[in-house]
């Protein structure tokens, strides 16, 4: 569900061999791989803290196992981890985004040879299925979390704007409100650059009945509902310039950080969003997604993803660690660092009886109705790569075209499986 997805920056954690990678050293240890992302917007929330934490204590309980950690960019992770299996520098472990080309490669141990009982069966099923190629469980979810819309309050009563947008005519309706009477505000915040394209276009699309897929799991990058989507956005919130001047070069990073600001007035956003806002004082609502015709019950549900690679041939040193991580203490930990949501069932009882996540509420509410991009499709990396790097365009140049171009991409992906 989540490729929350995400804000920000991957960290590495390094489980290699002491001797090499996937060996073991001369007094008998062996080092575990893992490459695993950052969730902080700056350093001082960087994640890279929490995955060294969680190695120091379990090392200490499992003094045979070393566990050494590295951070990477969001933004580089996927090239970066293909470069590492390239060149045989293979992980242990890897979280980050997506794992189905991953299963395609055969490169990956099947959950259940990683994961206890008592673990694996810990996971919410929505996400175990989620993670399956062919009814086989691969992917792991780590954290998930849906989107919702968020606005200014603030800058709502400069403007004279009462309520949350509904529609996609609500949403033309405000920031043309905002713009006359908010000078220096960003109407509407549209990222569609290369940090999430695919997700602000699923999230659209789905607003107007659309989507990457039909419901034989077939793409669909260019329907007609799709293109329609494109068009709209286009001539009502670009063109008009009731958004930034050039969405396709905008990252979700930055948008986040403006709304923070108080630099934007509506967005699409995650619960990350929700402890930026208030860092920032920024005094905000949450609504559903508005869609073409009205409030959306349907909201994109993202996980991010832990799998585990066979080459080193530590499966045994695997399954501890990943048992250790998975605990609930590690769990909640790290879900309530970032305010995302959990994957894991003892973690979302813990989450939801506490009386501590008021603001995760209206997320918890939307997370039934997600769509999910086409995770178990072993091509989805490849198509949804082509869609960061120029699905913005359809924006700025004719929605058809763009599109077109990316189904034929999606296609040829399918052609080369």
């Amino acid at each position: 569900m989540f490729a929350l997805t995400a804000v920000c920056v991957a960290a590495t954690l390094t489980l290699t061999a002491c001797g090499g990678s996937g060996g073991s050293g001369g007094d008998g240890k062996v080092t575990l791989k893992l490459v695993a992302a950052d969730y902080g917007d700056k350093a001082s929330n960087s994640s890279a803290a929490y995955w060294k934490d969680v190695a120091k204590r379990f090392e200490e309980t499992n003094p045979t196992i070393e566990v050494d950690v590295q951070v990477i960019n969001w933004n580089d992770i996927d090239a970066q981890v293909k470069t590492m299996i390239q060149s045989g520098n293979v992980p242990d472990v890897l979280q980050t985004g997506g794992y189905a080309d991953k299963v395609a490669d055969d490169l990956l141990y099947k959950a259940e040879d990683v994961l206890s009982i008592s673990t694996q069966g810990n996971l919410i099923d929505t996400f175990a299925e989620a993670g399956k190629v062919d009814g086989v469980q691969y992917g792991i979810p780590f954290v998930s979390s849906a989107r919702a819309f968020f606005y200014n309050k603030e800058i709502f009563r400069e403007a004279g704007i009462t309520e949350a947008p509904k529609s996609w005519d609500d949403i033309k309706k405000a920031a043309e409100r905002i713009k006359k009477q908010v000078p220096g505000v960003t109407p509407y915040a549209l990222p569609l650059g290369p940090e999430e394209a695919q997700g602000e276009s699923l999230i659209w699309e789905l607003g107007n009945g659309g989507g990457f897929t039909d419901t034989s799991g077939k793409y669909t990058l260019n329907s007609p509902k799709n293109i329609n989507t494109f068009a709209w956005l286009k001539k009502n919130l670009v063109d008009t310039r009731l958004t930034y001047p050039n969405p396709a070069t905008t990252d979700r990073k930055t948008a986040f950080a403006d709304f923070a600001a108080g630099k934007v007035a509506m967005l699409n956003g995650h619960p990350s969003l929700i402890g930026m806002a208030e860092e920032g004082k920024v005094e905000y609502g949450v609504a559903p997604i508005p869609g073409k015709e009205g409030a959306l019950k349907a909201t994109l549900g993202v996980a991010d993803w832990t799998m585990a690679f066979k080459q080193n041939g530590h499966k045994n040193e695997i399954k501890k660690f990943l048992d250790f991580a998975y605990s609930e203490q590690n769990t909640l930990k790290f879900l309530e660092t970032y305010n995302l949501m959990p994957v894991t069932q003892d973690a979302l009882r813990q989450m939801q009886s506490s009386g501590e996540h008021k603001d995760l509420e209206p997320f918890f509410a939307l997370l039934p109705y997600a769509a999910f991009y086409p995770l178990g499709d072993t091509t989805w990396d490849v198509v949804s790569a082509e869609i960061k790097k120029s699905g913005g365009t359809a924006v700025s140049s004719d929605p058809a075209k763009v599109l077109g171009a990316l189904q034929e991409k999606a296609h040829q992906a399918v052609a080369d499986q």
